[in-house]
């Protein structure tokens, strides 16, 4: 019975109480309205029924529709994306509802793509899904941008039903287009796409198809949880794919997605990025060894909840990337990066408490110089943190660039244990504005006070 892991949203699996309640308490935002004095509280619901079209209150039901997936003994027996993809359209036809992954590997040629309202866990580390080995080609033929099929050069490697990225560059310009589709139709080296282009991709432009794709994708989706199973991106037979297109999770424009226990790993871009998504939140996940950033909060999004993961081995733990607001990095383990956490354009407001940075080469913390003060992260507060061994020798921990302003440092640990390595714990660079360092302590080679950078 999966009852009570679901929030009383309704049918959809969105954020649990304690969630909602974090986000406002944890990051210390309060909003307040203008109210008449005399204004009334409606009742509260206490006997709530099940009524056409309200998806705000609901009974709180016993039990669940669940669907398993399984290499054998399922409801729907398989080992690729498509057993799961059938189980997760099939719960959301119905309304919503839990698919259970059972113990195996699933090697993926495309993305899972998670509707709304569903719920997909699998059995933890027993449960691998594994992208399988990406194929590129050059097109053969223009397609212009009404188009809706293309023609590789060479087309071993591709299969109907493949997920593809299609990309060109204009050397005159510099822009890069970069398309997402599905390969569905065929005849020798031309294919059909499930969508037309609505951009031109062109011999003279190095136009490529490739088998790359995140292994789940969420697409204007809202209540989804994500919990308990591996996801492996194959790094080593993989082309590149940034983490503004994929990652072993990727949500482009979604809210209140969960992402629980989940291990992201091996992946030639991001573990996990989102772009345009609010209130998500990532726990008690393991994001290692993936190319670019392991975690990746995307522009615009609002209210991110980090808290008690580990991520390792990537060039960066977490990266606020364009206006990420009211955020919340807490106790996550962030160790051997080139940089643990990274803070930039326009995000402020965000609260980074009670984590461990360690080993990053480069910076433990860095706060981006952007292009002015107007586009830097203010009012962020980073408070209670441990950063043990980070930086290069006579390097610094936390470098403040740029024109940022009105951060508060305070209470956080410097810990220096490589013999010989003497590092400064924090730099504000001569354009910032604001930024204050109180209850620090220090153990080992830290310097005590930063020098004003050049």
């Amino acid at each position: 019975m999966d009852g009570a892991l679901w929030s009383a949203r309704g049918t959809r699996p969105g954020l649990t109480a304690a969630d909602r309640v974090a986000i406002v308490l944890s990051v210390g935002l309060a909003i307040s309205m203008p109210r008449a004095s005399a204004a009334a509280e409606p009742p509260a619901v206490t006997a709530p029924r099940q009524t056409s079209g309200d998806r705000a209150v609901e009974p709180e039901w016993e039990e669940r529709l669940t669907i398993t997936v399984g290499n054998r003994d399922a409801d729907i027996v398989g080992a690729d994306q498509r057993a799961i993809q059938g189980a997760l359209d099939q719960v959301a036809r119905l309304g919503g509802g839990t698919v259970r992954v059972l113990a195996g590997d699933y090697r993926l040629r495309n993305a899972i793509v998670l509707p709304s309202g569903v719920r997909l866990v699998g059995a933890g580390a027993g449960t691998v899904l594994v992208k399988e080995p990406s194929s590129t080609s050059a097109l053969e033929a223009d397609s212009d941008w009404y188009d809706q099929e293309i023609t590789l050069r060479d087309a071993a490697g591709f299969r109907l039903g493949d997920g593809v990225c299609l990309r060109a560059k204009d050397p005159k310009t510099g822009r890069e287009v970069v398309l997402k589709r599905t390969l569905t139709a065929a005849s020798g080296r031309r294919f059909k796409l499930d969508r037309p282009l609505r951009e031109n991709l062109w011999q003279l432009h190095d136009a490529s198809c490739s088998t790359l794709f995140p292994l789940l994708e969420g697409d204007h989706v809202e209540d989804v949880r994500i919990e308990n199973l591996v996801l492996d991106g194959n790094r080593s037979h993989n082309a590149e794919l940034d983490g503004n297109y994929a990652g072993c999770i990727f949500l482009q424009d979604c809210s209140r997605v969960v992402i629980r226990g989940v291990t992201a790993r091996n992946y030639q871009g991001d573990g996990i990025s989102w772009q345009i998504s609010h209130d998500v939140v990532v726990e008690n996940c393991l994001v290692e060894n993936n190319k670019s950033l392991a975690l990746h909060p995307g522009s615009g999004s609002q209210r991110p909840i980090i808290r008690d993961n580990t991520l390792r081995g990537c060039d960066i733990g977490i990266f606020f990337c364009w206006g990420v607001k009211y955020g919340l990095a807490e106790h996550n383990r962030i160790e051997g990066n080139r940089i643990g956490i990274s803070i930039g354009h326009r995000d402020t407001d965000n609260l980074v408490v009670g984590n461990t940075i360690q080993g990053s080469t480069l910076h433990g913390l860095l706060f981006r110089p952007e292009r002015g003060p107007s586009f830097a992260g203010h009012r962020n507060r980073i408070a209670g943190n441990t950063f043990v061994d980070n930086g290069p020798n006579e390097g610094f921990v936390v470098d403040v660039q740029g024109g940022t302003q009105d951060i508060e440092l305070r209470d956080n640990a410097f810990i220096e244990n490589r013999p010989g390595v003497v590092v400064s714990s924090v730099r504000a660079g001569p354009e910032t504005r604001n930024i204050t360092v109180a209850g620090s302590r220090l153990q080992g080679g830290a310097a005590p006070r930063p020098p004003a950078a050049p």
